[in-house]
């Protein structure tokens, strides 16, 4: 029996097949029951239903219901868009708890932020019709150094590479350590979303921000004047006594000190996170110019002759 095992062994040696080992080492062709379970668990896995991503959904439904909210209900609307906000840390605390980072979860939670914070300035735009061009700029800011960051980390640094690693002699210390430390992170983000409520808020409370709060027919809400985000629906819905009215009348008599404090608080953490943006473009783009350089180098450009 032994020589016919080794005539069999030796004919396969001959036909050039290699006898394959499973993951415990036996030589019988097979993949092991354990090589199929963990290729089983790999296959089924749901990477839409991870706990962070989920947090996620959560974050959009909550920004889509603020919203909804934020022309006539400043407070239900600053709570909403204050939570969803905040569970942008807790998505990331679930990552790494249940071993759940994944790139979809990544751009989920960068896309969700961008989206949010140009919906708020849009509607800050139009509440203050005077800095609008301000608010314009912002977004098109954030939207732009996000993008080209982004897109610069993938093309340059790989495509399994994080936008958040980012090299500290490139783009210098400050942005380097807003990537790199979540609790500066969470603190710039933060404040610098507390700015533009502060700011939201003070559309609806603050005279001197808004004056249309100071005038205006008595018929008609005092916000409802030209300038204000509330104009067009007042101007169409509104009428003396009605629920609309009274509801965006007592949104009006809401106090402005504490969006002021919050903004006075808040505005120097905001201007150093534009300051970010600014150089996250610029590093972003230099660094994409640097590859086209070396392509062109090695594809001989500019060609002589031509």
């Amino acid at each position: 029996m032994n020589g016919v095992k080794a005539r069999k062994q030796n004919t396969s040696a001959v036909n050039g097949e290699v006898p394959r080992k499973d993951l415990n080492g036996s030589a019988n062709g097979h993949v092991s029951r354990d090589g199929h379970a963990a290729s089983a668990t790999r296959s089924t896995e749901n990477i839409f239903l991870f706990y962070p991503n989920i947090i996620g959904y959560s974050r959009i439904i909550l920004a889509i219901a603020s919203l909804y909210y934020m022309p006539l209900h400043p407070r239900t609307c600053s709570i909403l868009y204050s939570v969803s906000c905040l569970l942008d840390a807790l998505d990331g605390v679930a990552a790494r708890y249940f071993q759940q980072s994944t790139k979809f979860g990544a751009v989920l939670d960068m896309v969700t932020d961008r989206c949010t914070t140009a919906c708020l300035l849009v509607f800050l735009a139009s509440a203050f019709p005077r800095w609008s061009i301000l608010f314009q700029g912002l977004i098109s800011l954030d939207l732009a150094s996000h993008y080209m960051h982004m897109y610069a980390t993938l093309s340059m640094g790989g495509s399994g590479q994080s936008h958040k690693k980012v090299d500290e002699a490139r783009t210098g210390r400050l942005l380097y350590l807003y990537y790199n430390n979540k609790n500066v992170l969470f603190a710039v983000c933060a404040l610098n979303e507390l700015f533009f409520i502060a700011l939201y808020l003070l559309s609806f409370s603050s005279p001197t921000l808004s004056p249309s709060l100071l005038a205006g027919d008595h018929n008609t809400p005092s916000s409802a004047q030209p300038g204000s985000p509330s104009f067009v629906a007042a101007a169409l819905l509104a009428t003396p006594g009605s629920a609309w009215a009274m509801e965006l009348a007592r949104a009006n008599k809401m106090d402005s000190t504490f969006p002021w404090f919050i903004a006075a608080v808040s505005s120097p953490v905001m201007a150093l996170k534009q300051y970010l943006n600014v150089v996250q473009l610029l590093e972003a783009s230099k660094w994409l110019a640097e590859g086209d350089i070396e392509t062109r180098r090695l594809e001989g450009l500019p060609k002589r002759g031509r």
